[in-house]
């Protein structure tokens, strides 16, 4: 039975855990050769022991750094015949810290450190792979948050980086026409993403799962009280990265977030973790 991305190659930053593991588990499943880029031994052994024999190649490497991605497209090319699909998946979270919490020179690293793991990060993948991607008339896919969208999910600094992300997705939709689409998906609260937080404010080793009541406060933000895993989000990504299902499909963002519910935000002390999410 052929899969959707029969015959494609891919290219994941960050697909060792959570999201991205999911995605790149989903492209393999789906019979696309798949390049994944982890920064941690840990999770890059999980990932290929979770491949069961897939056409899976892992870079093991900082995928923000330009010689590592630089890199792993190479391998992507070597394994796969070129590269028809790039996914994004790195990020940093901010714990919600708040503008008055911070001094000056905790500011200024914090918003270095997650503008450039979220954005700058996004744009240094695509530049590595903008050749084979057009060679290919491939696709892009960048991951977004709820908080691209409402004051939820993140303080700031976190919020403010995934805003600059639907820039982003406008922006090379339009410069990268007409050869490369490039989409977006933006998830809402997910269990068991091991999502970390700024080693510049010493939070680092702090994932968002380690919140008691979490599960619960996603679910009551959600119009389907519902609480996605990794793997609920696959979808949007398959779909997006389908060169016939979504053919004629660029510059748009799918919100896989369970239904926004306004109210979890309105309703939300100033300060407090009602409505943690991602």
């Amino acid at each position: 039975m052929r899969g959707r991305l029969d015959g494609l190659s891919m290219l994941v930053t960050g697909g060792g855990s959570g999201i991205g593991a999911a995605v790149t588990l989903a492209y393999l499943r789906e019979g696309a050769t798949v390049t994944a880029i982890e920064r941690s031994t840990d999770h890059a052994a999980e990932l290929r022991h979770a491949a069961q024999g897939l056409p899976l190649h892992v870079v093991e490497g900082d995928a923000t750094a330009p010689d590592v991605v630089t890199a792993a497209t190479d391998v992507a090319i070597a394994a796969g015949g070129g590269v028809d699909q790039l996914t994004c998946c790195v990020g940093v979270f901010d714990h919600y810290v708040s503008l008055r919490e911070l001094s000056v020179a905790e500011l200024l690293a914090a918003a270095e450190e997650t503008w450039r793991l979220n954005v700058l990060s996004t744009l240094v993948a695509v530049h590595a792979a903008w050749p084979a991607l057009r060679d290919a008339r491939g696709s892009v896919t960048l991951t977004l948050s709820e908080s691209a969208f409402h004051p939820v999910g993140g303080g700031v600094l976190y919020g403010s980086s995934k805003w600059a992300l639907r820039g982003v997705v406008q922006h090379l939709s339009a410069d990268l026409a007409p050869q490369v689409r490039v989409n977006g998906v933006a998830p809402g609260g997910t269990t068991g993403t091991r999502f970390s937080g700024l080693h510049s404010l010493g939070r680092g080793a702090t994932t968002v799962d380690a919140r008691a009541g979490r599960d619960e406060r996603i679910a009551a933000g959600t119009s389907l009280h519902v609480k996605p895993a990794p793997e609920d989000h696959a979808g949007a990504f398959v779909y997006l990265a389908d060169p016939v299902a979504a053919r004629i499909v660029t510059g748009v963002i799918v919100n896989s977030d369970g239904g926004h519910a306004p109210a979890a935000a309105v309703n939300r002390p100033p300060g407090s973790m009602e409505g943690d999410r991602r």
